[in-house]
């Protein structure tokens, strides 16, 4: 096993990354920015190297200032997080040439699968539903207007290179698909500078689903079931739950296989995610794979009892998985609340500054309920203009959903954030809407 890993991220992903570490007696190495020389994941680890001015094209996602902390420390294996440099190719073969294990999959499978246009094609070679749709290179708006027709309205056209919501736009219409091309691809040239453009149907009343995967380098590879995602907020996710309260057992089954094809076609290993758009009569289409760990993987944990970033671990320390399909469970029902700094009360403008009071409530568990919160701030320190206004991901655990959603209620109630302006009011929202 390895003796020392460095991470490479910030915030509660680093932090949560160091915990596994240590309980596997790993040495840490956290890397850090001018704005985070007294945040918390510096303070967690075993050695701290600083790499640069606060703004992340500076320190963060500079790879030679990485590979330089690597170098100082000796570190033999890197967890990249999500975000950052965690889906960069670039990354993953900078590592290999310096013979440093890489936490994460290949970069051959970040490669086929970090293009939307090319993950696509590659999901339809290993059988896996695909949303009907073209995914040629769109020349003109006059061409966009035509596939949309051929594909049927209504329509979303998408960036190829895009996540996070930015790049897409739905048409009605041939009007509406005219303008949305242009704004698709300029937004997508500004945000990825790539300006390729995807048409596809737009699924009404859709669900977002997502299937955990894991697999080795031995050829195995399992699913650890699903997780629901669709309270969203500009395509951004906001809570997440699982099991889906939406999917039935053969459905599930379906779509695990589906995603361990696309997975084993592509020659993935580590842990992996494959997001689907379900309709509302179960029919269920392929979006993306995220080839690293995703922000609410907490959830399945919770659900599975499986630690992934363990299992990351051991993958990429050669080992094969030690579990199987049949030893994967569904054991209760999990929620993860995405808590922000930004203010729902003044359009959920981001907020900035020092956390005068910052009391989460008390980590536990029991046989009957459990509370996790996976965060990178604490007391007194800062929330910072330069990177995602995460504060937290607090998740609850209990036998079912009804006992999952009171018991994430009386989180939130308990949740003491002062200083700043903070969403749980909305995240508690949420939990009382009927339609939730």
């Amino acid at each position: 096993m390895f003796d020392k890993i460095l991470i490479a991220n910030r915030g509660e992903i680093a932090c949560r990354v160091i915990k596994t570490a240590k309980a596997m007696g790993i040495k840490t190495v956290a890397i850090y920015s001018d704005a985070d020389a007294q945040a918390l994941h510096v303070k967690m680890a075993d050695e701290a190297v600083h790499i640069g001015p606060s703004p992340a094209n500076q320190s963060y996602i500079v790879i030679e200032k990485v590979m330089d902390a690597i170098r100082q420390t000796g570190a033999q294996a890197v967890h990249p997080g999500y975000g950052f440099l965690s889906e960069n190719r670039l990354f993953a073969e900078a590592l290999e040439a310096e013979g440093v294990a890489f936490i994460g999959p290949p970069a051959s499978a970040i490669e086929s699968m970090g293009d939307k246009i090319t993950s696509k094609k590659l999901a339809k070679e290993a059988g896996v539903s695909t949303v009907p749709g073209y995914m040629g290179l769109i020349a003109d708006a006059d061409e966009a207007v035509k596939i949309a027709q051929e594909v049927g309205y209504p329509v979303m056209l998408k960036a190829s290179a895009g996540g996070g919501g930015k790049g897409m736009r739905i048409a009605w219409n041939d009007a509406e698909a005219r303008e949305g091309f242009q704004s698709s691809k300029n937004e997508a040239a500004s945000s990825f500078g790539d300006d390729r453009i995807f048409i596809e149907k737009f699924v009404t009343q859709p669900r977002h689903i997502e299937i955990q995967v894991l697999a080795d380098g031995h050829g195995n590879c399992i699913y650890l079931n699903e997780r629901e995602c669709s309270i969203q907020r500009r395509n951004q996710k906001v809570i997440e739950e699982a099991p889906s309260p939406f999917l039935t057992p053969e459905v599930r089954k379906a779509m695990g296989a589906q995603s361990c094809a696309l997975a084993q076609a592509v020659g993935y290993t580590s842990a992996g995610t494959v997001e689907f758009i379900v309709d509302s009569a179960q029919n269920f289409y392929f979006l993306e794979m995220n080839t690293r760990l995703q922000v609410e993987h907490p959830v399945t944990e919770l659900i599975t009892g499986v630690d992934l970033v363990e299992q990351m671990i051991r993958v990429a320390n050669g080992e094969a998985l030690s579990i199987t399909q049949e030893d994967v469970k569904i054991n209760g029902w999990a929620m993860e609340s995405r808590l922000y700094a930004e203010d729902p009360y003044r359009g959920f403008l981001p907020s900035i500054g020092r956390l005068t009071r910052y009391r989460p409530p008390a980590e536990s568990r029991s046989a009957t309920a459990a509370v996790r919160n996976d965060t990178g701030v604490y007391e007194g320190g800062e929330i910072s203009m330069f990177y995602d206004p995460m504060i937290a991901k607090l998740c609850t655990w209990a036998s079912d959903r009804p006992a999952a959603i009171a018991q994430m209620r009386n989180a939130l109630d308990a949740f003491e954030v002062e200083g700043i302006g903070h969403n749980i009011p909305f995240l508690s929202a949420v939990m009382d809407h009927p339609k939730f």
